[in-house]
């Protein structure tokens, strides 16, 4: 398999930490070769999250070269524009959800709200597909999960297949949360 490279971002609490591990497991559970890692920085303080995962090939290093990545997907609006317009390969894809955490440049008056249309409007300037997740969850901290649904569904992530991440999400979930999880990643 050629090689794939992705770039996640979120704000700190969202759940890329996971959403990545899943990934990186499933990627192996599917028998590919991969390597991954996080940044946390400024996570606990609502700062910007971010981990890289490169499945395929000769993977020597985790980390995607900007502008490089095939598919970018964020949990938040804001890290979607930003991690669109450092990250996202032309051609490539953005997979994000649909909603606003108000990062701390927009809370202290530094920076506007982005809005899904600033997204998409970059998105069609840079010639980088997008995909927009917008779902109702039993619980919030399952928009990750939502969104690799959604990664699934659209089969973004070449030679990883459902199977491989039902097994991932089992490696990592304890039992108590893990069903409603798995229902989500069905899409139910």
């Amino acid at each position: 398999m050629k090689r794939f490279d992705i770039y996640m971002s979120g704000v700190g609490g969202q759940g890329i930490g996971l959403l990545s591990e899943v990934v990186i497991r499933a990627a192996d559970h599917a028998g590919l070769p991969v390597c991954g890692v996080d940044t946390h920085g400024l996570a606990q303080r609502g700062g910007m999250v971010e981990s890289f995962v490169r499945i395929g090939g000769e993977v020597t290093t985790p980390l995607v070269r900007r502008g490089a990545a095939s598919l970018v997907m964020a949990l938040e609006r804001t890290e979607a524009l930003r991690a669109l317009e450092a990250y996202a390969a032309p051609g490539g894809v953005l997979l994000f959800y649909d909603t606003l955490w108000q990062p701390l440049d927009v809370r202290l008056g530094k920076a506007d709200a982005v809005s899904t249309e600033d997204v998409e409007e970059a998105c069609r300037r840079l010639n980088v597909r997008h995909i927009t997740v917008r779902r109702e969850l039993p619980d919030v901290r399952m928009q990750n999960v939502a969104l690799l649904s959604r990664a699934v569904k659209e089969q973004l992530i070449p030679g990883v297949e459902l199977e491989h991440y039902r097994k991932a999400l089992e490696d990592l979930l304890p039992e108590r949360v893990l069903a409603e999880n798995l229902k989500v990643l069905e899409g139910n």
